[in-house]
């Protein structure tokens, strides 16, 4: 006897439905289900990079934070001890005209804060804390400005100075991916301040003015305009969303809010012009104190400093001798320079995660079909499915343009 047909109020499974004819509308109906798919992987990919390349951001800027901290607070201050002796003109005796009555002053010694310049960071190691209260953002700055670099934080031009150094110290970060550190920067104003934190000393600059330039000119901004200013460029894309053009942010160092430049021309006043900033009261008397640099360096380079002492001025680093580190001659490529499979290494990697991808989708599916119930398959598959396709994701965003 045959079995009785389900009732037609009664819901057939899927799983005991006959199969559907192979015919035209088998094939139209395919291709409907994978431009769906296809379209929800797209605006997943799109959630991916607006907020996912944000995860191991934070995770990367959380262990910057806490090696840079722990670095500031192990580096001591280097000293430099500048003696003076002030020598007094021989007085005789004027009984007898020969007995000196007093041939040289006391000798006085002061300790003056002279930092000695830290050597450069590796690449993608910690740089220096930046901080800009207009755009709320507090982020480690990273050595480099390459692709990889830039999706642990903003990055410093490596052949540009040191924030705190002579020159022009460059720093880019992404607008919209990687927490968007720069996601405000066309919000800053002139008289904004940009704190720069830095194992030498804390450094306050303030914007000058914001300029836009074209996708392939912004370098030209970037290079040190005058070597006898301290100065800070933020480099970003605009307008948000998009990688069209540049905008770029100028700003000077306020001497008077900043610590001692680490890289700078002799400061070693002229015979005519003494500084009297430093002085000592002895009877009466004010002995000058010339503060000299313990090194001068370029932005490419290192120059001795010539500190010229005289026969009464003494120099005696309580460290070694501070020599500045070489930069590199030639400028590297940036992030915002790369283009589509930059990124080559990625493409088996893509390639690997994506049949992973599949691989997943089938075990879904199976499940599913084991236990004629479609929510058994997805609850048991979704972690690994979100797990699969963020590092898919993940290598396909790194054979895309990484400038927005």
């Amino acid at each position: 006897m045959s079995e009785k047909p389900p009732a037609s109020h009664e819901k057939v499974s899927r799983w005991d439905r006959p199969k559907p004819p192979r015919d035209w509308r088998w094939v139209v109906g395919g291709i409907g289900r994978t431009l769906i798919t296809l379209g929800l992987m797209m605006f997943a990919f799109v959630a991916y990079q607006l907020w996912g390349t944000g995860i191991q951001t934070a995770q990367a800027q959380r262990t910057l934070s806490r090696e840079f901290d722990e670095l500031v607070a192990n580096t001591p201050a280097e000293t430099t001890t500048i003696a003076t002796t002030n020598t007094q003109p021989t007085t005789t005796d004027p009984v007898n005209g020969t007995a000196p009555i007093d041939t040289v002053a006391p000798t006085t010694t002061l300790a003056a804060v002279a930092p000695i310049a830290q050597p450069i960071p590796d690449a993608e190691e910690a740089v220096a804390r930046l901080e800009i209260p207009r755009m709320g953002l507090n982020r480690i700055v990273v050595e480099g400005a390459t692709a990889s670099a830039l999706t642990k934080g903003p990055g410093h031009f490596p052949e540009t100075p040191l924030p705190g150094q002579l020159g022009n110290a460059a720093i880019a970060g992404h607008r919209t991916t990687h927490l968007h550190p720069f996601f405000d920067i066309d919000k800053m104003q002139p008289g904004d301040e940009i704190i720069v934190t830095t194992l030498n000393g804390r450094y306050v600059y303030q914007v000058t003015g914001t300029e836009v330039v074209g996708p392939d000119d912004y370098a030209e901004v970037i290079p040190t305009p005058d070597r006898t200013k301290a100065t800070l460029t933020l480099v970003s894309c605009t307008p948000r969303y998009s990688a069209s053009n540049r905008i770029v942010v100028h700003s000077e160092l306020e001497p008077e809010k900043s610590d001692a430049l680490t890289d700078a021309a002799p400061l070693a006043p002229a015979q005519d012009s003494p500084d009297p900033a430093v002085t000592l009261p002895d009877e009466g008397q004010v002995t000058v104190v010339d503060t000299v640099a313990p090194t001068a360096s370029t932005e490419l380079g290192a120059i001795p400093a010539d500190t010229s002492p005289g026969d009464t001025t003494a120099i005696e680093n309580s460290g070694d001798t501070a020599v500045q580190p070489t930069r590199p001659a030639e400028a590297t490529p940036d992030a915002f320079s790369d283009g589509w499979f930059s990124d080559s290494s990625a493409i088996p990697q893509a390639i690997m995660w994506g049949l992973g991808l599949l691989a997943v989708a089938a075990g879904i599916y199976l499940l599913s079909r084991l236990a004629r119930r479609y929510w058994v398959g997805v609850l048991a598959g979704f972690v690994p499915f979100i797990v699969v396709l963020y590092f898919f994701y993940e290598n396909v965003n790194r054979l895309l343009p990484p400038n927005l």
